[in-house]
């Protein structure tokens, strides 16, 4: 989830009682399209669009006659220096569309909570009071080890908010590394359309950077507390399976899962080689896209276009949101490559779902989307590729045993390209705080068919990549006091004729007391 941001307030309130000054004195008073396997189904409305389970589509390749050997390597699960991370292997679960989640302990005695992955926020939350969505909550007054902060913090994200008391407790993470600390934990309290009727999940670990950190950059996130207290290296990495995972093992009522390996990488889960972009700025994880594809086409734009205002790798968000521009373009791109079936305007907004009949959806009709992400070497870029596997997304609850549905998970967004699960399905995703990258390599489980696989392949040459960032106009706060001290002499000066026409009528009402003033005034009373 991408958490939003704030400025000062102070600022703002002199702003606005400038700006206001200024307005109050210059103003006066008062399916035709003929598709004939699809079926179009309109979205049902709800608290979120995003709640729908996930059915595997009987026409993928799951990439069977590889299982074994694959099965064989994640039960190893050895990584580089010979580190065992073999109890981290399969520690996530999740629903499609409603994120990934890992079970933690917190307190003292434990109070085991599932709690949602989420790399686009800085906060450690938990559910600390009852809710209709919640099956479990974390009491605070059972807890032995917790301390109150005696702080209130509010957190929005692009959808849903929460609000709750700062504490903190001893944390644990059970399929994780074998350590225990004392992180902050925001207890909720309040929430709106936060939570997820059926998602399982109870909380949310924010596993981005301070400088996002709610009520302010002071707050220790937790994988800063948890470096700064154990032995655990500064990086962690991502395998988000979607409709993989199910293949081979149980979810229970989970249909989704992958891995999260806390403090490294593990070379089962990934195949060919692990391609690093520069983490641009800490904060969320900011990364520069140099250029996108839809099936080998560029779509010839600015590269800043990509990168307005940010671009972010967000475990938290679904879908792969796009600048408005970028949007526009792509889905034209997307509609021309696949333009041997017509789709209603309302399946590229997200708003209809189109579904075939169970097995044959006509994968090999959508193209291939593809992001050049600026590498570690100066101007190059290496490319990542997904699938129509991964930017379709299953959506099980409004279809039949004898139906696949789809809902189309590249969305626009006003707050720059969101990478979400959609792109982070398809690789083997390790967050390099140390060396402050982002590494990229080919999911052994991600979802296929028989003709084509995501892929990170590299080098490609380009010059001044750097630019490609974008740069948010930066004023400093002295600018900035100047603006508001003329803004307030402007709204002064249109304040004096006002105060002269005063002074003026005080002055002959005083000259003429039983004259005409007297009766105008007596008719205001």
């Amino acid at each position: 989830m991408e958490a939003s941001m704030a400025r000062p307030r102070w600022l703002t309130a002199l702003f606005v009682w400038t700006t206001l000054c200024l307005i109050s004195s210059g103003q006066s008073a008062p399916d035709a399209s003929g598709l004939p396997l699809a079926i179009r189904v309109p979205l049902r409305q709800g608290a979120r669009a995003e709640q729908s389970p996930q059915r595997p589509p009987a026409a993928v390749n799951r990439e069977r006659g590889d299982a074994g050997k694959y099965r064989a390597r994640r039960r190893r699960g050895a990584a580089a220096g010979g580190v065992s991370f073999v109890d981290m292997i399969d520690n996530l679960r999740g629903k499609s569309g409603q994120g990934y989640y890992v079970e933690m302990a917190v307190g003292s005695p434990p109070q085991k909570l599932n709690i949602l992955v989420d790399t686009g926020s800085s906060n450690f939350a938990v559910g600390a009071a009852a809710h209709p969505f919640l099956r479990r909550y974390y009491h605070r007054s059972l807890s032995n080890s917790y301390r109150d902060q005696g702080r209130s913090v509010y957190v929005p994200y692009t959808q849903g908010r929460w609000e709750g008391e700062l504490g903190t407790d001893l944390v644990s993470v059970p399929h994780g590394p074998n350590a225990t600390l004392r992180a902050n934990i925001a207890a909720i309290t309040q929430s709106d359309r936060f939570f997820i009727n059926g998602s399982n999940w109870e909380g949310i670990l924010g596993l981005a950077y301070a400088d996002i950190a709610r009520p302010d950059e002071t707050l220790e996130p937790f994988f800063d507390s948890l470096v700064r207290q154990t032995p655990v290296p500064n990086l962690f990495s991502l395998q988000l399976c979607g409709a993989g995972f199910t293949q081979n093992y149980s979810l229970g009522s989970a249909t989704v899962g992958g891995s999260m390996i806390i403090g490294g990488v593990d070379p089962s889960l990934y195949v060919g080689e692990l391609w690093y972009t520069p983490i641009r700025r800490e904060w969320y994880y900011e990364v520069i896209i140099v250029r996108i594809e839809v099936n080998g086409q560029d779509l010839n734009m600015d590269c800043k276009e990509y990168n307005y205002d940010k671009s972010i790798v967000d475990s938290g968000t679904t879908n792969l949101r796009l600048p408005r521009k970028v949007f526009q373009a792509a889905v034209k791109a997307i509609e021309a490559a696949s333009s041997t079936e017509q789709f209603p305007s309302g399946f590229w907004l997200g708003e209809q779902l189109v579904c075939w009949q169970a097995g044959t959806t006509p994968w090999h009709i959508f193209p291939v989307i593809s992001l050049y992400l600026m590498s570690e070497t100066h101007n190059q870029s290496f490319r990542i590729s997904i699938l129509p596997q991964q930017y379709l997304r299953p959506v099980e609850d409004v279809a039949s045993a004898q139906e696949d549905c789809y809902k189309f998970a590249v969305s626009q967004s006003s707050t720059g390209t969101v990478m979400g699960a959609v792109i982070m399905e398809g690789f083997y995703v390790v967050f390099d705080r140390e060396k402050k990258r982002i590494g990229f390599a080919v999911s052994t489980c991600h979802v296929h068919d028989e003709f084509r696989t995501a892929s990170v392949e590299g080098p490609f040459h380009g010059v001044d990549l750097d630019d490609c960032g974008y740069n948010i106009p930066q004023t400093d706060e002295s600018t900035l006091m100047t603006i508001a001290y003329i803004m307030a002499g402007i709204c002064a000066l249109f304040m004096l004729p006002l105060c002269l026409m005063v002074c003026q009528w005080r002055f002959a009402r005083c000259l003429h007391p039983n004259g005409d003033f007297a009766d105008d005034i007596s008719l205001l009373k």
